[in-house]
């Protein structure tokens, strides 16, 4: 970390990435002309998903006025990631007496100001990290995803649904033949 003239300091930061869910990235496709001839390379837009491997890190030079979104935007673009930045949250991860504490870190918050508690307190990652996780704010933000991600949310709902339905048509109409036997068996004659 250095300190410069006017107060303000700048520094890396180290940022494990503990993502769950794929992440998107850009992929172009060739597309033949529509006058016949050869193809050129006139790019559609479309995306690719996959998983970050796990252990994922990345170090980022930041200011000391640089906020959390900005260090998400920033570790997007690094990784070519095109989802929305709001499906991200950046956390402060810290251990003490083996008990690990995560703080999610707001929009407008600066890193460098906990990292320059870091500093002080060694070069052990267990005193203060950051981790990049997906924004689990148990509400879900639908304007974060795509016309396509939510048509395709619906198609799973829908099929859960069904499933979860026919499990149960299935166990009360079991219930009912167990009912109908033991009544049969039991009826005055």
């Amino acid at each position: 970390m250095s300190l410069n003239k006017d107060g303000s300091y700048t520094g890396f930061i180290k940022v494990q990435l503990k993502l769950v869910r794929p992440v998107s990235v850009p992929a172009t496709k060739r597309v033949p002309s529509l006058q016949g001839g050869r193809p050129h390379a006139q790019g559609v837009k479309r995306r690719t998903s996959f998983y970050l491997p796990k252990g994922t890190v990345k170090h980022l030079h930041i200011f000391s006025h640089t906020r959390a979104s900005e260090v998400i935007d920033a570790l997007l673009r690094k990784f070519t990631v095109v989802d929305n930045p709001r499906k991200f949250a950046l956390f402060e991860r810290s251990e003490k007496d083996e008990q690990v504490y995560l703080r999610k870190l707001g929009d407008e918050e600066q890193p460098l100001q906990p990292l320059r508690l870091r500093l002080l307190a060694g070069p052990s990652e267990k005193a203060l990290s950051f981790i990049l996780k997906e924004n689990e704010t148990g509400e879900v933000n639908w304007d974060a995803f795509t016309l396509p991600e939510l048509h395709n949310f619906l198609r799973i709902l829908q099929r859960e649904e069904e499933e979860h339905v026919r499990r149960l048509r299935h166990r009360y109409a079991r219930c009912r033949q167990k009912m109908q036997e033991a009544l049969a068996t039991r009826m005055p004659g």
